[in-house]
C-alpha cells in the first residue's frame, strides 16, 4: 500500500516540479536583457597620414555623431604621415563621445601611433606592428635637435594627457616617440636608451603590473568583424564603411584654390546680372562656385545645406533685378545670404555642439571669403583698366564706357536732357538693360514688360540710377 502510494505521490508531484523548473528557466531567460545592438562605423586611416585622411575622418565622425552610432573603428595601416594632420585628426576623434577603436591592420607607424593612442581601444591584427613614432620633416628627414626637443617634449605631454588611467599606454607610446626613454616595467627593461620602441601584436598583448594589463593591445583579431565579433558577439552589430574617394583627393587641391575659384565665381556672377539674361557668364559662376560648394562638402565640412541657401540668395538677387529693380531689399538679403553661405560651407561645424562665434570657428572662412571678394574685385578693376574699348567689354557693358546716373552733376543734367529721345535695346531688357541714344549707351528700365535686343524705345523719365523707357509704338 505504501509503495503505491509513494508511486502515486510521485506521478503528481515530479511533473509538477519539472513544469515549475521549465517554467522558472523561461522567466529566467526572458528577464535576462536581450543583447544590445552595436551600431558601428568603420573608417579607413590608409596610407600617409595627409589631408584626404582627415576629411574621410572627419566625414565619418559627423556620420557616427549624427546616427547616434555607439563605435567608431579606425582601420589603420599607414606609415606615419603630416604632425599637423594628425594633430587635427586626435582633435577630431575627441568629438565623438561613443567608444572609439584602432584596428592595427599590419602597421600603425609614427603619427599612427599617435592617433591610435587617442583611441579608447587598440586591437591588432595578427602580423600587427605599430611604434617608431619620432617626428620627422615632410620629407622623410631628421628635425632640427632644438625642434626635435621641444615637439618631443610636447608630444609626450599630449600622450600623457589623453592616455591617463590607460594602463601603460602612456609610458609604451612616450618610449616610442622618444629615443632617450627608457621603458622599464616590473624592473623589466623593455627599450633601453638610444632606440625607438616597437611592438607586435604578440608584444603588446604581454600583461605586466599588479593587476597585470596587456602593456597596449586590447585584443587580436584576424579582421575587424573578429575583431566586433570578440568585443560584442557576433550578429550584434551593424556596420558602416566608408572609404577614402577621389573626391577627397581632389578636395585637398580644391580647398587650396579656395579663394580664387570664389572670386572668380562670384565676379561672373556678378557679369551676368549686369547683362540681363541667363547666359554663358551665369552657368560659369554657377559652375565655379558649385566647385568651391563641392570641395568643402569632400573635406567634412559642411553638408548640402549651405549651397541651398546660397542658391536661395541668388534667386532674390535675381528677382530684384527683373522684378523689383530699385528697391534693394531683396538683392541686399540675397547678396547677404549668398556670402553668409560661403562662410558656412567652410566652417567646421559639428552635429550636437553649440555654434561658438567667439571662437576660431568663423576665422579661417571670412579670410577666404575676403580674399575671394579681393579676387573679383581686383579682376574687375583689371576689366575696367584694360578693355574699356574691346569687343567683349563692349557687349558686357559694366566699364566706364556705360553712362549712368548718380555720377556727376553734369551727368545728370546730361540725362534730363534725353527725356523724350528714342533709342535702341543693345542688350534685351528683364526688365532691365542697356539702351543706345545717339551713339551712347545707358542703364535703362522698363516699367512694364520686357525688350529683346533691337526693340525700338522711348525714354519717359529718370531716376538716380538709371532711365525709365517704353517701347517705341509702331
Amino acid at each position: 500500500m505504501t509503495r503505491v502510494f509513494l508511486t502515486l505521490l510521485a506521478a503528481i508531484v515530479l511533473p509538477l516540479t519539472l513544469r515549475a523548473q521549465a517554467a522558472g528557466a523561461i522567466a529566467a531567460e526572458t528577464a535576462r536583457p536581450a543583447a544590445t545592438m552595436k551600431t558601428v562605423v568603420v573608417i579607413p586611416v590608409r596610407d600617409a597620414i595627409d589631408k584626404p585622411i582627415l576629411y574621410v575622418l572627419r566625414r565619418g565622425l559627423k556620420t557616427a555623431i549624427e546616427k547616434k552610432a555607439d563605435v567608431v573603428v579606425l582601420d589603420m595601416e599607414t606609415p606615419g604621415g603630416r604632425l599637423d594632420v594628425t594633430f587635427d585628426i586626435m582633435e577630431a576623434l575627441g568629438k565623438f563621445d561613443g567608444l572609439t577603436i584602432t584596428y592595427v591592420n599590419k602597421e600603425a607607424v609614427s603619427a599612427g601611433a599617435f592617433i591610435s593612442a587617442t583611441t579608447g581601444e587598440i586591437w591588432f591584427a595578427p602580423d600587427g606592428v605599430i611604434g617608431a613614432a619620432a617626428p620627422v620633416t615632410s620629407e622623410g628627414k631628421d628635425v632640427d635637435v632644438t625642434m626635435k626637443q621641444k615637439i618631443v617634449s610636447y608630444l609626450k605631454a599630449r600622450v600623457r594627457a589623453i592616455s591617463e588611467g590607460k594602463g601603460h599606454r602612456g609610458a609604451v607610446i612616450s618610449a616610442m616617440i622618444d629615443a632617450d626613454t627608457e621603458l622599464k616595467i616590473d624592473g623589466k627593461v623593455l627599450k633601453e636608451k638610444g632606440e625607438l620602441l616597437s611592438l607586435t601584436a604578440t608584444e603588446a598583448s604581454k600583461t605586466y603590473g599588479e593587476p597585470p594589463q596587456p602593456l597596449l593591445a586590447a585584443g587580436i583579431a584576424k579582421n575587424v568583424d573578429d575583431l566586433l565579433a570578440q568585443k560584442f558577439g557576433a550578429g550584434h552589430f551593424t556596420v558602416q564603411r566608408l572609404e577614402v574617394t577621389w573626391s577627397e583627393e581632389l578636395a585637398q587641391y580644391l580647398n587650396a584654390l579656395s579663394p580664387i575659384l570664389m572670386g572668380l565665381g562670384l565676379l561672373a556672377i556678378f557679369i551676368e546680372f549686369k547683362t540681363p539674361g541667363f547666359g554663358v557668364f551665369g552657368i560659369l559662376g554657377g559652375l565655379l562656385l558649385a566647385i568651391v560648394f563641392f570641395g568643402h562638402y569632400a573635406a567634412g565640412l559642411s553638408g548640402h545645406e549651405p549651397a541651398l541657401v546660397f542658391a536661395l540668395g541668388a534667386l532674390l538677387v535675381l528677382a530684384e533685378v527683373l522684378f523689383f529693380p530699385g528697391v534693394l531689399v531683396a538683392a541686399l538679403s540675397g547678396v547677404l545670404l549668398m556670402l553668409g553661405a560661403l562662410v558656412w560651407s567652410m566652417a567646421d561645424l559639428w552635429p550636437n555642439e553649440p555654434v561658438n562665434f567667439d571662437g576660431d570657428v568663423f576665422t579661417r572662412p571670412l579670410i577666404n571669403l575676403g580674399l575671394g571678394v579681393a579676387v573679383a574685385v581686383a579682376l574687375a578693376a583689371v576689366l575696367a583698366r584694360f578693355l574699356p574699348h574691346g569687343r567683349i567689354w563692349g557687349r558686357l557693358a559694366v566699364g566706364g564706357a556705360v553712362a549712368g546716373a548718380g555720377v556727376a552733376p553734369e551727368v545728370l543734367n546730361e540725362l534730363d536732357g534725353l527725356v523724350g529721345c528714342e533709342g535702341v535695346a543693345v542688350t534685351g531688357l528683364f526688365p532691365s538693360g542697356q539702351v543706345e541714344i545717339n551713339g551712347r549707351r545707358y542703364e535703362a528700365r522698363l516699367e512694364m514688360g520686357f525688350a529683346e535686343v533691337g526693340t525700338a524705345v522711348r525714354v519717359v523719365r529718370r531716376t538716380d540710377f538709371n532711365l525709365i523707357v517704353e517701347v517705341k509704338k509702331s
